[in-house]
């Protein structure tokens, strides 16, 4: 089925990550990913689904440093290690309010998200919900996954046959796999663009562990958005929005790129690891 051809995680919801080489995956992800988040006063998770409230944090890099320990690398240059106050001051003298990183998400969090105008960036349910924020943003309110700083699934997985079908729409966009924020990219050869489709309740072995694929992955502004070189690229979210909306759940047929996946066995996976689909007994 394909190979890993590349491992993230993102120790800090929003913020950039760290390419890895092996990752021990357990129940709840790949280990390391999104512990943190950054936190207003309200509850409200830090996520740049809202840019104009919280963009400035894809100019931040967050990566493990080993025992726990997550360092931050701002915008000026300086790195410095959650649960340092100065870092607090600094988020928020960056966001222009009072932040915080928090290890755990507090019972009642919510997650502001931007709507989108291109026809399959929300559920139309979704979007007769949406009001305008004090920024002037189009935004619904939900939460994250309960006890947990993840939308939705665990881990996600993008293929190499997806993102060369959509730069083949579209020449002249930036189909990076980095837009897209997923913990596994799979190299998928030359299968046909969006193969993943026909993966939904499938178990794949990758390396040690073992997943289901769950569900497609509802695409947001966030791939349009400056990733660090990578410059803004609008188009990126209505090629997907013309070439790709299927069906998620009752939500209706949204705008998706990838797979969400739940762990059914835990185990390290690593570059160059077959993706090999293992049938119900």
């Amino acid at each position: 089925m394909g190979t890993v051809a590349a491992l993230w995680r993102y120790p800090v919801k929003s913020m950039l990550g760290e390419a890895l080489a092996s990752v021990a995956v357990t129940r709840t992800g790949l280990t390391g990913d999104r512990t943190h988040a950054v936190l207003d006063e309200r509850g409200a998770v830090g996520s740049v689904k809202h840019p104009r409230k919280w963009g400035q944090l894809l100019g931040c890099r967050s990566r493990s440093a080993g025992d726990r320990t997550v360092e931050v690398d701002l915008p000026d240059g300086t790195s410095h290690t959650v649960g340092d106050p100065e870092l607090d001051a600094r988020l928020s003298e960056l966001l222009g309010r009072q932040v915080f990183l928090a290890d755990s998400a507090p019972a009642r969090s919510t997650l502001e998200r931007a709507v989108p105008e291109y026809e399959g960036g929300v559920p139309d349910a979704v979007r007769a919900t949406a009001s305008v924020d004090a920024t002037g943003e189009t935004i619904t309110v939900g939460t994250v996954a309960s006890g947990t700083f993840f939308d939705f699934g665990k881990v996600h997985l993008v293929t190499s046959s997806s993102l060369a079908g959509l730069q083949k729409a579209c020449p002249a966009g930036d189909f990076d796999p980095r837009r897209f924020r997923p913990n596994l990219v799979a190299d998928t050869g030359g299968e046909p663009p969006f193969v993943e489709d026909t993966w939904q309740g499938r178990r794949l072995r990758v390396g040690e562990a073992l997943f289901r694929v769950q569900v497609p992955t509802p695409r947001c502004v966030v791939p349009t958005l400056r990733h660090d070189e990578l410059d803004a690229d609008p188009g990126v979210m209505r090629t997907i929005a013309r070439e790709h909306r299927v069906p998620v759940f009752d939500l209706g047929r949204l705008a998706c790129l990838g797979v969400y996946l739940d762990v059914l066995e835990p185990g390290t996976v690593r570059l160059g690891d077959a993706i090999v689909r293992e049938d119900e007994a």
